[in-house]
C-alpha cells in the first residue's frame, strides 16, 4: 500500500531556527569578532561546538553532485558519537534536511532548510540528516566530523524512500 505523499517546506535557515539540531556557521554580525593580522582580516570566533568525544579532528572535501527538485527523500542517517559540520567551498546555496537528535528517526519531525551562499551547518551528535543536497552545480564542502578507532561505528542510517517524501522548491 502506498503511503500518501509528504512534502516538506524549505525554510531558510536562521540560527535560531536551527539551534535544535546544532550550528549555523556564518561570518554574520552576531559571531564574536577580532580584528586580526594587523587590521588587515577579522576573525569569526568559534562560529560551532565541534564534539568529537574521546576522537580525533577529521577535515574531509565531500564533493556533492546538485539534486533536480522535487526530490523524494532515500535515507536518514546520523552520527551518534560527534557532531559532523559542512562549510561549501564555493559561494553556492544547498540544503539542510535534518530531524532531532533521538535513538530512532521520527519522520513528522523531518525539516528542510536552504543554507544560502556564505552559511554551513554543524549538525549536533546525533541529529539525523539527510546526505548532502547540493542544488544548481557540483559543490565541494568542507567536512568536518569524528575519526575513531578502527571498526568502531559512528553511523545509523535508515531508508525512507518508502514513507514518500518530498523535497519541492
Amino acid at each position: 500500500m502506498a503511503s500518501t505523499r509528504i512534502t516538506l517546506p524549505v525554510a531558510p535557515l536562521h540560527a535560531d531556527t536551527f539551534g535544535l539540531f546544532g550550528d549555523v556557521i556564518e561570518a554574520g554580525a552576531k559571531a564574536r569578532q577580532y580584528a586580526i593580522n594587523q587590521g588587515f582580516a577579522t576573525r569569526f570566533h568559534d562560529l560551532a561546538r565541534v564534539d568529537v568525544g574521546d576522537g580525533k579532528v577529521l577535515l574531509n572535501v565531500f564533493r556533492a553532485l546538485p539534486r533536480s527538485l522535487p526530490m523524494q527523500l532515500q535515507v536518514m542517517e546520523r552520527h551518534p558519537l560527534g557532531s559532523q559540520a559542512f562549510v561549501a567551498m564555493a559561494e553556492l546555496p544547498f540544503l539542510v534536511v535534518v530531524a532531532p537528535p533521538a535513538p530512532e528517526l521520527v519522520l513528522t519531525d523531518i525539516r528542510c532548510f536552504r543554507a544560502e551562499a556564505g552559511q554551513g551547518v554543524n549538525y549536533a551528535k546525533g541529529v539525523w540528516h539527510h546526505p548532502l543536497v547540493a542544488i544548481g552545480r557540483d559543490c565541494d564542502f568542507l567536512v568536518i566530523d569524528r575519526g575513531g578507532p578502527p571498526g568502531e561505528r559512528n553511523l545509523d542510517e535508515v531508508d525512507v524512500l518508502a514513507h514518500n517524501i518530498w523535497i519541492d522548491s
